[in-house]
């Protein structure tokens, strides 16, 4: 996939080593339970590229053709826990904080979204992340997803009374979607 600046493609082996770069980078995994070795980085590339065979759909690495080859990854996942919105899939990124603060997150996203909503077939696309993250938040509300504080969760695969527990739930329906692409267009 293409948009003005991006390019989303599929994954290839040079990109594993600034990914675990990105990975293992304390800027980019602040909201993280875990930095990732170099070696568990490349099993998540595995992961991702065994869920697009499973879906159609994962975690595309981001270009920037003319700025960097690799700045990160955007996509969609289906989530491996259980939770009252489960099942359901998600809207993730992960960019290199030197390409932070650029619209690169939220061009990527869109373009995710749009193929979610688009080819993919998919009725509601959410995300979530902890209150802390305001990076990520003003992402997903510039993507015009909506927060409801009552669906506010305790995230089960964080420990209890970690600081990360708690987290913020957004959602996109593809209505919504197709009226924000609708009212762009006029």
């Amino acid at each position: 996939m293409t948009t003005p600046r991006l390019i989303l493609r599929t994954w290839r082996e040079e990109d594993l080593e600034p990914f675990a770069e990105l990975n293992a980078d304390e800027r980019a995994t602040q909201y993280l339970l875990h930095r990732l070795t170099r070696a568990q980085s490349d099993e998540l590339v595995a992961r991702i590229g065994a869920h697009f065979e499973r879906t159609g759909f994962g975690l595309w690495a981001v270009e920037a053709p003319g700025v960097a080859p690799f700045i990160g990854a955007v996509g969609l996942v289906v989530p491996g826990f259980s939770a009252a919105f489960t099942p359901c899939v998600e809207i993730g990124w992960r960019l290199a904080p030197a390409f932070w603060g650029r619209g690169f997150a939220s061009e990527a996203a869109r373009a995710a979204l749009a193929f979610g909503f688009e080819k993919a077939g998919l009725e509601e696309i959410l995300s979530f992340t902890v209150p802390a993250n305001q990076r990520s938040q003003a992402v997903m509300q510039r993507l015009g997803m909506t927060r409801s504080a009552a669906e506010d969760f305790d995230h089960p695969l964080v420990p209890a009374g970690h600081p990360l527990l708690r987290h913020v739930l957004y959602r996109m329906s593809k209505a919504a979607w197709l009226a924000s692409t609708s009212a762009a267009g006029n």
